[in-house]
């Protein structure tokens, strides 16, 4: 078995995920599918493979349309429902449109001028609980979120935190195109009107965990993630099937070797509704992460033909350095960022005390120009790029499996560090309930 990370390998995976299943929605039959494609395929090499089933909300969406009144007419447009948002039931909601700058608007004291509006919100994300509660109190009609980051002329995808919908509720809100929102403005649109049929129901998520045991198991284990759900609308080459496409060629390579420790892969299901799966994951082994994990690697969206890299590293300035020394080696000169992110499924293992890194390359400032879109496909992706970047991910796994250092001396992160991920595993994710 060869030790070199394939780019053929990943491309053939990515293209089973994208062309042949589609679109996979956390809870959908293409997720399910999805995660069968990933057990079989490891089996191959791998012989503890196990699928762990959890609870979500499937979005079950049949029809979805937006309607603005522009100079006395109706027009249609693109729209697409949050993750975890409510549909209208198949009845058809109208409102005066409202613009609402999320940047300042949040510094009013009152809302209450939303109330019954169709509410145009500047802002693809409400990251504050005190601001998603406060609009929420208000009571519009219904929402529309532009994603300000890129002005596109495409409408994107996207979910609501499913912890804040539980605790404050969650009204209709739909993901409108940057473009089409300015037109609005500029023509003076003055009404909106909305129906949406079906609604989320209840169904199962998968993660797929691949378990290659180390010669010493009471010395530790690594982790490694990706994860197989998309969001609605795209078949998600880059976000992420490329991710789970690497935890398959990482799992390949690394059964070949011997290595100290245990390293388990984990294809996660339901990230795009915020990491659902990974922290589900985290929440029923918690003992064993907490008390063996010594690190983890996660791959989400490395893939994009032209940009640069950002290496997302939660630990002490040694794990820093191993990371960025890996990297550099394979000529991957990355930006390392080491600020805290709860968007990405390490964040669930930094919440169990183990050190991490999530492996992203961007094309804008704001991210990837496709995130969300449609024209995320593997026709997009830079395959022979991507492989780099695993083996220098590999390089990494290797090193931790390897390391002779104890458990408790590379489970090290700051007490700023561990209030930050504590405050925001229980504001974002609702804690270890």
């Amino acid at each position: 078995m060869s030790n070199n990370v394939s780019a053929a390998k990943l491309q053939e995976h990515v293209q089973y995920l994208c062309n042949t299943i589609g679109v996979r929605l956390a809870g959908s039959v293409g997720e399910c599918r999805a995660a069968e494609y990933v057990r079989d395929r490891a089996k191959e090499f791998v012989s503890d493979v196990v699928i762990e089933k959890f609870p979500v909300l499937e979005r079950a969406i049949t029809s979805e349309v937006l309607e603005v009144e522009i100079d006395g007419q109706w027009q249609q447009f693109p729209a697409s429902l949050f993750g975890s948002a409510p549909s209208t039931g198949g009845k058809t909601l109208s409102g005066e449109l409202v613009w609402f700058d999320s940047q300042g608007g949040y510094r009013r004291k009152d809302l209450s001028y939303l109330r019954g509006k169709a509410v145009v919100h500047l802002g693809c994300h409400i990251f504050e609980p005190e601001y998603y509660h406060a609009l929420m109190a208000a009571e519009p009609a219904f929402l529309l979120f532009v994603d300000t980051r890129f002005p596109a002329k495409e409408m994107r995808a996207d979910g609501l935190f499913p912890a804040y919908v539980k605790e404050f509720g969650a009204l209709p809100t739909m993901n409108v195109a940057f473009e089409d929102a300015r037109q609005w403005h500029i023509k003076k649109a003055s009404r909106a009107r909305l129906t949406v049929c079906g609604a989320s129901r209840p169904s199962e998520s998968s993660n797929v965990i691949i378990t290659i045991p180390g010669t010493d198991p009471e010395s530790g284990i690594v982790y490694v993630g990706g994860h197989i759900d998309t969001q609605a609308g795209t078949v998600g080459a880059d976000d992420n099937a490329i991710g789970t496409a690497a935890v398959l060629e990482a799992a390949r390579i690394l059964s070949g070797e011997k290595h100290r420790r245990t390293i388990k892969l984990c294809a996660f299901g339901a990230e795009e509704q915020l990491s659902v799966g990974s922290a589900a994951y985290v929440r029923r082994h918690r003992g064993e992460i907490e008390k063996n994990g010594v690190f983890m690697c996660n791959f989400d969206s490395f893939a994009t033909v032209m940009g640069w890299t950002e290496l997302f590293v939660v630990g002490d300035d040694a794990t820093v350095a191993t990371v960025d020394d890996s990297f550099q080696k394979r000529d991957i000169y990355a930006v390392i960022r080491r600020q805290i992110t709860p968007f990405v499924d390490n964040f669930s293992f930094s919440a169990a005390n183990v050190p991490g890194m999530w492996v992203n390359r961007r094309d804008c400032e704001a991210g990837n120009f496709y995130h969300h879109r449609a024209d995320n496909v593997p026709e997009n992706l830079d395959f022979a790029g991507a492989a780099v970047h695993v083996a220098a991910g590999v390089d990494i796994i290797r090193h931790y499996a390897d390391s002779r250092k104890s458990i408790a001396e590379l489970q090290i992160l700051s007490a700023e560090q561990k209030n930050e991920i504590s405050s925001l595993w229980e504001a974002v994710y609702g804690g270890w309930q």
